[in-house]
């Protein structure tokens, strides 16, 4: 709910432009960095101890920095709670960790494409209640609201979820013995040429989505000159795209081997070159949110789809760490994007903001051609090798 709309509040915390501008970066990247810098400790500890527990974990870390937002008045608070609040949550990872322990292996590109679908909902639904709020009452009751919101899904897990038994507990003391030890097993998986070029695909497609968020709801009062709803509701558009195509873009993907996937993969991206290129000349607000649904669209084959090869190149007991491992990089990404953006919206101006998008886009799209150039056709038996 509060997604858009922080740089509006903050404008009005600010006691200089300065502090304006490092503020709404900053506020941003700070949850992200603690993401970044605890996801993959927190996906460790969920292969000891069990996924569920750091569910829990992370959605009380988001109700209580959340009601601590609600009070806050000091940019300097704001920004520190922030930053607690990705260091003590970060709710996505052990959530894909946990459903890769529910869910048979076959199934699981479309487990990550409906948790992508649920997040996306919420960010649908979520900006524009938002806006609403923010059209009638003070941004108090947003950051409250979240809170109450967060309460009830930890209750909901608690209540509702199954414990499973970690993974790492059910290996036998032989294979232990015989095995590499933990942290071996996740480098060696981290030296895969295959997994390497599918992380920094997935960094630059996430560092080109993110570029426009810190600037978003000013490029949009700036050059359209709309309501906050109306604001809430564009930003809630690309959501709604995702929502739409991400368990059909799961389906269409489904049994491709990696060179299939990217091939494929590469025409999508081509496809947000040309959106980002037509959103940043448009000044009509209905192409604008068009373009904006459509490029939601094509978002949906991207972070599900490469997680899903990433997640089954993992051998299974190492499957939260790995997922630990691609969230902290999936924020490092997102924490370029949105210091770029910010940067780049004050000295080039907010017009030329989406034509910085396509380029890194068209950056995403080369390295894509050439990872697809050196991959091989592999044997479906040997890709699913450590789903078993």
């Amino acid at each position: 709910m509060s997604g858009p709309f922080w740089p509006v509040h903050l404008r009005s915390l600010a006691t200089s432009d300065s502090q304006f501008i490092f503020a709404s970066i900053a506020v941003y990247i700070g949850p992200m960095l603690g993401i970044m810098l605890t996801s993959t400790f927190w996906g460790r500890l969920g292969d000891r101890y069990g996924h569920k527990a750091m569910m829990m974990r992370a959605l009380f870390g988001l109700a209580a920095t959340q009601f601590a937002l609600a009070y806050a008045n000091d940019v300097s608070a704001i920004l520190a709670l922030r930053f607690l609040q990705g260091a003590c949550a970060g709710f996505i990872a052990p959530a894909q960790a946990y459903g890769v322990s529910i869910e048979a292996p076959a199934r699981r590109a479309k487990l990550f494409a409906y948790l992508q679908v649920s997040t996306n909902l919420g960010s649908l639904a979520g900006a524009v209640i938002g806006g609403v709020i923010l059209d009638h009452a003070a941004f108090f009751w947003i950051n409250f609201s979240a809170a109450l919101m967060c309460l009830a899904c930890l209750a909901a897990v608690w209540q509702i979820l199954p414990a499973v038994a970690p993974q790492y507990a059910k290996i036998d003391a032989k294979a232990q013995k015989t095995a590499l030890s933990a942290d071996a097993r996740t480098r060696s998986v981290l030296k895969s040429p295959q997994i390497l070029s599918l992380l920094v695909i997935l960094g630059l497609l996430l560092l080109s989505r993110m570029v426009t968020q810190s600037p978003f709801s000013i490029y949009m009062l700036s050059i359209f000159q709309v309501e906050n709803w109306l604001v809430g509701f564009c930003y809630g558009l690309l959501a709604l795209g995702f929502v739409v195509s991400a368990s059909l873009w799961a389906r269409y993907f489904e049994g491709r081997n990696r060179q299939a996937v990217l091939t494929r993969l590469s025409l999508v991206i081509a496809g947000c070159i040309l959106v980002t290129v037509l959103a940043g000349l448009t000044r009509s607000i209905a192409v604008f949110a068009s373009l904006y649904f459509a490029w939601g669209v094509l978002l949906g084959a991207t972070t599900p789809v490469l997680t899903t090869l990433i997640s089954r190149a993992t051998p299974h007991d190492r499957q939260g760490h790995i997922l630990g491992f691609t969230q902290s990089l999936s924020q490092f990404s997102s924490i370029g994007g949105i210091a770029i953006g910010g940067w780049f919206a004050q000295v080039a101006g907010f017009s030329n903001l989406y034509f910085l998008v396509a380029v890194f886009y068209a950056l995403g799209l080369a390295v894509t051609l050439l990872a697809r150039a050196k991959a091989t056709i592999t044997d479906p038996g040997q890709e699913a090798i450590h789903d078993r």
